[in-house]
């Protein structure tokens, strides 16, 4: 069975920083990338990063560059978002998700987190 477990979400302030996991098992680990994706209350989702675990080779959504790295612990299974100089408009649920192809599209997407709040007041 896959699980797909994020952490790390909570309130901060406008220019603060908090980092996100997201832990897989029951994949082979270095097969996969891993996307994380947010959802911001009355809006679609959107990408914000992912990554291929063979080869380090990341994306980030226009949005969040400069601000945002992804980075992954191959020993541990996990995934890490480390996000800077956060902004009120940074504020969604944030979701990770196991992808075979990484990218910023939902689609590729095979398995998914429950989600984790990040909210950030100005």
């Amino acid at each position: 069975e896959v699980q797909v477990v994020e952490s790390g979400g909570g309130l901060v302030q406008a220019g603060g920083s908090l980092t996100l996991s997201c832990t897989a098992s029951g994949v082979t680990f270095g097969d996969y990338g891993i996307g994380w994706f947010r959802q911001a209350p009355g809006k679609e989702r959107e990408g914000v990063s992912c990554i291929r675990i063979s080869d380090d080779i990341a994306v980030y959504a226009d949005s969040v560059k400069g601000r945002f790295t992804i980075s992954r612990d191959n020993a541990n299974n996990t995934v890490y978002l480390h996000m800077n100089n956060l902004k009120p408009g940074d504020t969604a649920v944030y979701y990770c998700g196991v992808m075979g192809a990484p990218d910023l599209v939902e689609d590729l997407v095979d398995y998914w987190g429950q989600g984790t709040q990040v909210t950030v007041s100005s």
